[in-house]
C-alpha cells in the first residue's frame, strides 16, 4: 500500500510539472543543463532524454560549448516533463522548432538516455553519430558514459546548490574565464552569472543566494515581455 501511495504521488507530481512555456536562456552549466529566465524567475532546466559528459569528464567542456552555441541568450521553448531530485525541471528544449536535446545527441555531444524514455529516435540519432564518428565518438576507444563516470567519481555532486572541488577545477579551465573577480568588472548580468557558475568566482555572490552582483542583476528580475 505504501509503495502504491508513493507511486501515485510521483505520478501526480510529474503531471503537475508538465507544462510548456517560452523563456530566455541566461546560463549554460554543462552539456545538458541550462538556466532560463521565466517571468522574472530563474529556473534550472535539465535536458530530458540525454546525458552529457560532466564538465570534469573528458569532452565535457566541448559538450557545454556545443549547447552554448545553440541556446545562449536565445528565446527557447520549454516543454517541461518532470522535476528531478535536485529540484531541476526536466524538459525538452527547442529553438526555432528544432529539438536541442536531439541535436546534442545527433552531434555526438551527449548520450541518449533510453532507459529513461521510450523514444527510439534518440537511439537512432546516437547510432548515426557513432557511425559518423561525431563529437565524443571521434575519441579513440570507447568513451565512458556519464552515469558510469559519476559512480567512479562520487565527489562530483550534481546538486544545483553546490560544486565539488573536481567541478570547480574543471570550470576554471574554461577558456572563456578571465581574471575578473569583482562586480565592478562585470559588463552585464549574463557575464556575472557566467563567472559565478562556470568560472567559480564566489566573490560575486556575497550573500550566497545564487544571484551574483545584486545591483547589476536587479533589472534581470523584471518579467519578460
Amino acid at each position: 500500500m505504501r509503495l502504491l501511495v508513493l507511486l501515485l504521488a510521483s505520478v501526480v507530481f510529474n503531471f503537475s510539472a508538465a507544462e510548456e512555456f517560452n523563456a530566455k536562456v541566461i546560463a549554460v552549466m554543462d552539456g545538458d543543463t541550462i538556466m532560463v529566465l521565466r517571468e522574472g524567475k530563474r529556473v534550472k532546466v535539465r535536458l530530458a532524454n540525454i546525458d552529457a559528459p560532466e564538465k570534469a569528464q573528458e569532452f565535457g567542456m566541448e559538450s557545454r560549448q556545443a549547447l552554448l552555441g545553440m541556446v545562449q541568450k536565445r528565446q527557447v521553448h520549454v516543454n517541461s516533463q518532470a522535476m528531478d531530485q535536485y529540484g531541476r525541471m526536466v524538459a525538452e528544449i527547442s529553438v526555432d522548432g528544432r529539438s536541442v536535446n536531439a541535436e546534442q545527441v545527433r552531434r555526438g555531444m551527449a548520450w541518449e538516455y533510453s532507459h529513461y524514455h521510450s523514444n527510439k529516435a534518440y537511439l537512432a540519432l546516437q547510432s548515426e553519430a557513432q557511425q559518423a564518428h561525431r563529437g565524443l565518438w571521434a575519441q579513440p576507444g570507447s568513451p565512458m558514459p556519464p552515469e558510469q563516470w559519476r559512480k567512479t567519481h562520487p565527489s562530483v555532486d550534481p546538486s544545483p546548490h553546490t560544486k565539488s572541488p573536481a567541478v570547480a577545477s574543471s570550470v576554471a579551465r574554461d577558456p572563456a574565464c578571465g581574471n575578473k573577480h569583482r562586480c565592478a568588472q562585470m559588463r552585464s548580468c549574463d557575464e556575472a552569472y557566467f563567472y559565478l557558475q562556470q568560472c567559480g568566482v564566489k566573490s560575486l555572490d556575497g550573500n550566497g543566494d545564487g544571484v551574483p552582483c545584486e545591483d547589476l542583476c536587479a533589472s534581470a528580475k523584471r518579467p519578460l515581455r
